[in-house]
């Protein structure tokens, strides 16, 4: 037996910590006991039920899980290994990580670096696994340290704190956008140079305006990523990985087609091992394991619920890991 955070409409909608047992588990070949979960945006959505994000029912929620395998029919791994499993469904379609255990395929599992504990890995997870995929995204693109300022929006956030945190521990000049005012000093401690209100950016702007991004990190959306774009400089890149202010683009086609502007997309979920692999291995290179703590905070699984309510409720800065043997 093993406690799991089961989500259930029967009919009504339930989100709670109980026992189950193997026969719970779903299908799959590998069998991971989880030693850390850890609640994102998405997990939020999942399990206060503000976004129909569960597509099968029950569902155990967590997209994110680090551990043990302890037992698989995959040659890929073996009793014992280290792994981080990010996406594939798992929280949505399949049975996920919130538990003590999770049965996975093989295929979806990254070997975890040997710098990074399984606390560590969750405390990245899959907010700090996309801020390094929007990285290597500006980096294939061609941004360089001292190429000029590059803007993480929803900097307090967990794709923006780890963001923050890599790109400036790279030699970049990060100028943060926050909605509290209160967490500039946090940001500072990041990395970050300088600290502005989400509110230049939030409300409706002009097509094209004033250039000096020369990169962007945008996990809002809506008309903070159009401002982004109508601000970055000529032949600059975003990458936009999130939808925290809304999923439309109030935007024109000009900051594109007259100053040569990319607009990179940048999906976690199903991106594809070669980049995953890349993505962790830089994690373990370029985050700095300090200003990781400084960003992390920890509940039992038993908390989970009310952790995943006030992240919703925006009272949340950085990341939340979840000890799932903590019960």
């Amino acid at each position: 037996m093993f406690q799991a955070l089961v989500l259930d409409k029967n009919p009504e909608f339930s989100a709670t910590v109980r026992e189950v047992d193997d026969s719970f588990l779903p299908e799959g070949d590998v069998t991971v006991a989880i030693e850390y979960s850890t609640l994102n945006f998405k997990d939020g959505l999942a399990i206060t039920n503000r976004s129909p994000v569960v597509r099968s029912w029950p569902m155990v929620a967590g997209i994110d899980g680090s551990g043990t395998v302890v037992d698989s029919a995959d040659p890929r791994w073996k009793q014992g290994d280290a792994v981080v499993l990010n996406g594939f469904g798992v929280g949505e379609t399949h049975k996920g990580c919130l538990a003590g255990k999770a049965r996975l395929k093989g295929q979806w599992l990254v070997r975890r670096p040997a710098a990074l504990g399984a606390r560590q890995a969750m405390a990245i997870g899959t907010a700090g696994y996309t801020a390094m995929l929007c990285v290597l995204a500006l980096e294939r693109h061609g941004l360089r340290p001292g190429d000029g300022e590059v803007l993480v929006t929803g900097a307090t956030g967990g794709v923006g704190s780890v963001a923050t945190a890599v790109l400036a521990q790279m030699g970049h000049k990060v100028v943060a956008a926050t909605g509290k005012a209160s967490e500039g000093e946090y940001l500072r401690k990041l990395g970050a140079a300088e600290v502005i209100d989400r509110a230049e950016l939030a409300a409706p702007g002009k097509p094209l305006q004033k250039e000096r991004w020369a990169g962007v990190v945008d996990a809002v959306g809506s008309h903070t990523l159009a401002n982004a774009c109508a601000q970055v400089r000529y032949g600059g890149a975003v990458a936009a990985c999130g939808l925290a202010q809304g999923l439309d683009l109030p935007a024109t086609v000009m900051p594109f087609i007259l100053r040569g502007v990319a607009l990179l997309g940048v999906d976690s979920v199903m991106a594809p091992m070669h980049l995953r692999e890349q993505a962790w291995h830089r994690l373990a290179r370029d985050l700095d394991p300090a200003l990781l703590e400084t960003m992390t905070s920890e509940v039992p699984l038993a908390q989970a619920v009310a952790a995943a309510q006030r992240l919703m409720a925006g009272q949340v800065r950085g990341r939340i890991v979840v000890n799932t043997a903590a019960g």
